[in-house]
């Protein structure tokens, strides 16, 4: 199918393998209820900054081809060519939306900070916050990858990934942990220092990125991927803990990685490199992108969804 124009798919149920519903390029896909209707956003693409698909019931996907989420006009933290990636979408208490998006750096274009933009409905389209970035260590190579998530207690957090293997040019694997920052009751302003979730070790290769946080059980679960995305070693892994700062401890062998290449799917062959994923706030669906043409990158990366369960710090696709 080309990219560009509207792309659907039709599919009788989530089950234990996923499914591809969007063929197309859409990178890094996250997702929100609004309680009638889903919504996916994904990586600049298709000719927006922020890609916007739309499902009344999670099984039948429609990418809104030409909306954007995110038009801009951007603060003057971000590049004049922003370069939107792994945008996430929170519902708050007041059903407003937030939307966190990593953009490109107006001093050093080549590292992103992550900001905050906001909404009246989750479609969009969203106004960026005026100000400062929400995270910007360019001296760490960055931040990007920002998730929202709303504890228990109303608490808002935001995870990023410090994208240090941005400096990885110097022949150094630079450190690329994921961070929490809890955020005012706005879900824009942040409050208090980040806090470090967990980094990579050599089990994940140079990097670990793209981390969603769920509550389930009285369990945090945080999934994230590792190695680099445009190589069949990309993957999806998670840890769990009992509070929402951790510590928290990497699911090992034959509970993880939950997502790997060669894993099969109900109408698309095998993945290649899944990633990117997203949980649903009730931690029973997952969105997530791998190869479109199930090989390699140069097709793009189309979304997939699956249903999931957690159980005795194990997720398991449903």
């Amino acid at each position: 199918m080309q990219r560009g124009i509207l792309a659907a798919f039709v599919i009788a149920g989530v089950s234990a393998a996923p499914v591809r519903v969007l063929d197309t390029d859409f990178p890094d896909p996250s997702v929100v209820y609004t309680g009638s209707e889903y919504y996916a956003f994904g990586t600049n693409g298709n000719g927006v900054n922020v890609q916007v698909a739309s499902s009344p019931d999670f099984n039948t996907w429609t990418l809104m081809s030409g909306t954007d989420a995110l038009p801009g006009p951007f603060p003057s933290w971000v590049d004049s060519s922003p370069s939107i990636w792994a945008p996430d979408v929170l519902k708050l208490s007041d059903n407003s939306y937030t939307l966190y998006y990593s953009a490109s750096s107006a001093s050093d274009n080549s590292k992103h900070c992550v900001g905050a933009a906001t909404a009246s409905s989750a479609q969009g389209p969203y106004t960026p916050v005026d100000g400062d970035s929400l995270a910007c260590p360019l001296d760490q190579g960055g931040a990007i990858d920002p998730d929202g998530f709303i504890d228990s207690d109303g608490t808002i957090y935001v995870v990023y990934k410090i994208d240090g293997n941005s400096l990885d040019g110097d022949g150094t694997t630079h450190s690329t942990p994921i961070m929490l920052q809890q955020m005012e009751s706005d879900g824009v302003t942040p409050t208090s220092d980040p806090v470090q979730l967990l980094d990579r070790s050599d089990l994940d290769g140079p990097l670990i990125e793209a981390p969603s946080l769920v509550l389930s059980n009285g369990i945090y679960y945080l999934s994230f991927s590792s190695n680099y995305y445009n190589t069949e070693y990309y993957d999806t892994s998670y840890a769990y803990a009992t509070s929402v700062a951790g510590p928290y401890t990497k699911q090992s062998a034959p509970n993880a990685p939950l997502l790997v290449t060669g894993t099969n799917t109900d109408n698309a062959g095998s993945l290649s490199a899944p990633g990117g994923s997203d949980f649903s706030v009730d931690g029973t669906k997952i969105v997530f992108h791998a190869n479109e043409n199930g090989k390699d990158i140069t097709n793009g990366r189309a979304m997939f969804v699956s249903g999931i369960s957690e159980n005795n710090d194990i997720i398991t696709l449903q």
